[in-house]
């Protein structure tokens, strides 16, 4: 923990942000539109990224309405978030005079404008972003960040800010989620030799070959996981969900490992590993989705781990985050330094703190 007593803020804005989800059923198209205008999202340039949003919005919005019904019409994650920010809140009162967590969501409400304008009234002398994605992307903290930036300079927020990239194998993450597993496995070993799928969101492998540290940072994370579950011949595998649509994605796909795991008898564990809370990609693809494929494989036992949430593991480590990165002034990882190889050209060091 970084002692930063001598160098303590007398106002900290600390900004913490997701990817958002609608919150009614009437929210669903607008949400989807602003996903897709994104050009972090779509890569092509205007106007035919506006005219394919649209396409695709009004392709996607039945089987949207649909997964969403299934968990009430909305998404859980902004309320989600706002208990991890109070949570936080609690955690890093002693990091300046006066503390106050804020949240965004890149595509739905809170918007960046929004809580940019609530940040200017707080009027901190510092700033932190503080993504809630462990592993680095273009798609997710790097869009967040340049909204953000803009956002600010357009509504003359001009505090300093310090930036988390990443942390992939920090602490408090790997903490809580380690301990989630361990419990898992337990009650899946009275099925068998369990298999251990870590299951992140998937990208287009366009966007990887790009240059996108993602993939990277998510080998990482379970790489770490593996090494702290400390349990030789675990079986174990990387793999990606949420795949849709006719491009080349990251893989395997997490449903071919339910299935393979189904065709050799294995009891499955799923952990999301670049989730840190509750929503349609856990709550209905894993829950229900998967669930259903391994019942019908041959699966014989079938668990997940739960998002690591506000457990205390977790909170501790942002809250750690957050110390180390209070006046540091720009862009670094969860180790200070720069994390990634230098292929990655779309690294923040390279990108985002410029």
């Amino acid at each position: 923990m970084v002692d930063t007593t001598s160098s303590k803020p007398r106002r900290l804005a600390v900004v913490i942000f997701n990817l958002g989800g609608p919150d009614t059923p009437e929210a669903i198209r607008p949400f989807l539109l602003n996903l897709f205008s994104d050009p972090a999202i779509l890569r092509m340039p205007n106007p035919l990224r506006w005219v394919a949003a649209r396409l695709i919005t009004s392709r996607r919005a039945a089987t949207s309405e649909e997964i969403y019904s299934k968990v009430g019409g909305g998404s859980a994650i902004l309320p989600a978030t706002v208990e991890q920010a109070e949570a936080l809140k609690k955690e890093i009162a002693d990091t300046a005079e006066q503390v106050e967590v804020f949240v965004f969501m890149r595509y739905w409400h809170p918007l960046v404008r929004e809580t940019v304008r609530r940040i200017k009234d707080f009027g901190p002398d510092r700033i932190v972003l503080l993504p809630l994605y462990p592993q680095f992307s273009t798609t997710t903290t790097g869009t967040s960040v340049k909204a953000f930036r803009e956002a600010a300079r357009k509504q003359g927020l001009a505090a300093p800010q310090d930036i988390v990239c990443c942390y992939p194998a920090h602490h408090g993450f790997l903490g809580a989620t380690v301990a989630n597993i361990r419990k898992a496995l337990d009650e899946a070993s009275h099925h068998g030799a369990p298999r251990l799928l870590l299951s992140a969101h998937a990208l287009p492998r366009r966007t990887i070959n790009a240059g996108d540290p993602y993939e990277w940072q998510v080998e990482m994370t379970s790489a770490a996981i593996v090494e702290a579950l400390g349990r030789p011949g675990l079986d174990w595998a990387t793999c990606y969900q949420s795949r849709v649509g006719p491009v080349q994605w990251i893989g395997p796909s997490t449903e071919d490992e339910v299935r393979r795991a189904g065709a050799a008898g294995l009891p499955v564990v799923v952990v999301p590993i670049a989730f840190v809370s509750e929503h349609v990609e856990t709550l209905v693809e894993i829950d229900m989705e998967f669930r259903e494929i391994a019942a019908g494989t041959g699966v014989p036992f079938f668990t997940r781990c739960p998002t690591v949430a506000v457990d205390c593991d977790f909170i501790r480590g942002l809250g750690d985050l957050v110390r180390s990165a209070v006046g540091r002034e720009g862009v670094a990882s969860d180790i200070g330094p720069r994390r990634c190889p230098m292929q990655f050209g779309t690294c923040p060091n390279n990108t985002v703190a410029h």
